[in-house]
């Protein structure tokens, strides 16, 4: 297999296992070179902690663009994670045409929002913002939250498989070439992710009742990192999920309150690779 190179876009919170400081390892130790171009510089996470610092880095991103079209660096995928505001989504829609190679998947994992509710930092301006980046992806990562308010369907914490393929086609709609939609659950104690293209398909595992900062970057980074190293869509998105799932498990025997211990399972992300 090819050595690819992989551009990561996302905030780094200096500590929170989150973010970048998920992305940068979990992908790397799956054989794929990380580049990484931070949003902002949090000394933590916000959830949780108070009195957390944050630098903006969106002005920056004008400067690093043009050094890299100095240099002609290009990338094999872009995965885009938190982003700020919604000026930095519109010089990340720039960056996906300056820095893609020929056959660059895009995956956008449009981090803004969960339980019903948009992250506090966010309004419907920017909503309108992530439709632009959902327009131009390979691959998006929503949860069913994040999914309704790109699409304008209502949400629902109960709902039948027809409301979850309705949700999928109109985020195709929007332009995503295959979506992957994750905390799917259609019964109790379980939970899962679809997958659609063409065709919808689904892969259902066990729910962990207590739910842990940081999982949906843990998800799509270990998604990414399967889908560079060749796997098939659902493969990639069923092997996220197996892998985020004995994260969430391994913490439960005791863990910092602001994360999950993804770093004692990279081990057997690695095996699922090998498989």
């Amino acid at each position: 297999m090819a050595y690819k190179r992989l551009l990561t876009i996302q905030d780094i919170s200096c500590v929170g296992q989150c973010s970048l400081t998920v992305a940068l390892p979990m992908i790397s130790a799956c054989g794929v070179e990380t580049a990484v171009l931070p949003s902002a510089v949090l000394s933590t996470h916000t959830a949780g902690f108070t009195g957390y610092t944050c630098r903006d880095l969106t002005d920056d991103f004008p400067a690093i663009e043009k050094h890299w079209k100095k240099e002609n660096l290009k990338f094999d995928a872009i995965y885009t994670g938190y982003l700020g505001s919604t000026k930095q989504v519109n010089y990340v829609l720039s960056i996906m045409k300056s820095a893609a190679k020929e056959k660059c998947v895009k995956i956008v994992d449009p981090a803004m929002a969960d339980n019903g509710i948009l992250y506090p930092a966010f309004d419907q301006k920017y909503v309108n913002a992530m439709k632009k980046l959902v327009a131009v992806s390979d691959i998006v990562l929503p949860n069913i939250t994040e999914a309704c308010f790109l699409t304008g369907m209502e949400y629902k914490e109960v709902y039948d498989e027809a409301y979850i393929k309705e949700l999928c086609k109109k985020l195709k709609a929007l332009g995503a070439k295959k979506v992957v939609l994750t905390g799917v659950g259609y019964k109790k104690g379980r939970t899962g992710v679809v997958c659609y293209t063409n065709k919808y398909s689904y892969y259902e595992h066990k729910k962990e009742e207590k739910g842990r900062h940081g999982t949906g970057d843990v998800y799509a980074s270990a998604f990414a990192g399967a889908l560079l190293n060749g796997k098939k869509l659902e493969d990639a998105a069923r092997i996220a999920a197996d892998y985020t799932l004995l994260c969430i498990q391994h913490s439960q025997k005791g863990a910092n309150f602001y994360g999950v211990k993804f770093e004692p399972e990279i081990k057997n992300l690695i095996k699922m690779l090998e498989r």
